[in-house]
């Protein structure tokens, strides 16, 4: 756990480091390689900040290494920058597997309902399609509003659903397959409203997942400062 003014004065630079890459990812759509190459290289100062022994540092490597590697996967699929895949491969190096996943989580929420919402603004419309388009922005707001609500679950640490309405529902279908044809319903809504939006972008929109990225890790971090469990 950080201890000591030189462990908090790397969260700090990290945390600085986090709002300029979020800043340049909006205006530029790009993070400096010598911002990434910083956190990077901090991230053993970090460790002997901690008195890391050879086990934990290998633990950061391996999670590095291994999130840098899925991370490649997808910057070849073209969902994601360059920028954004060294950003979180620098991150992983300063944060225990299990924060770390909770910054993934997170990430994906934030630049999951972000990318939507962007994609919604960026559709051409084609007339005789304004039914189409109401069913696509109607999808566009409840995924965001699904992303938002996990967002809120996970940062404060409450369910998404309540126990209390879980039972009501329970309650309400006795039969767990009368649950089968709404949901269908919905995810063949949802599948029909993407497809929409995805056939009417007027170009390849950029999403700034380095904004998701960034606010991310800076939640997970100031949350595990404040309870003093950031690491192991």
């Amino acid at each position: 756990m950080p201890s000591g003014a030189f462990s908090y004065a790397l969260l700090l630079a990290l945390a600085i480091a986090l709002l300029v890459a979020a800043f340049t990812d909006l205006k530029r759509r790009e993070i400096d390689n010598t911002l990434n190459l910083g956190i990077a290289l901090a991230g053993p100062l970090w460790w002997w900040s901690l008195g890391f022994g050879w086990s934990d540092v290998a633990w950061q490597l391996g999670l590095a290494l291994l999130t840098f590697g899925i991370a490649c996967v997808l910057f070849s699929l073209r969902q994601m920058g360059g920028g954004d895949v060294k950003l979180l491969a620098a991150l992983a190096l300063w944060f225990a597997p299990g924060s770390f996943g909770q910054v993934i989580v997170l990430m994906a929420m934030i630049g999951g309902g972000a990318s939507i919402a962007m994609a919604a603004f960026n559709m051409e419309h084609v007339p005789g399609e304004k039914l189409r388009d109401a069913v696509a922005w109607i999808v566009a707001l409840g995924w965001v509003w699904a992303a938002a609500s996990i967002v809120h679950a996970l940062a404060t640490h409450r369910p998404v659903i309540s126990p209390r309405r879980l039972v009501t529902i329970h309650d309400a279908l006795p039969q767990a397959w009368m649950l089968a044809l709404p949901a269908l319903a919905i995810a063949a809504l949802f599948l029909f409203g993407f497809r929409h939006i995805m056939r009417r972008q007027k170009s390849r929109l950029p999403i700034p997942y380095g904004v998701a990225i960034s606010a991310a890790a800076l939640w997970v971090m100031g949350e595990q400062v404040f309870l003093n469990t950031l690491v192991r």
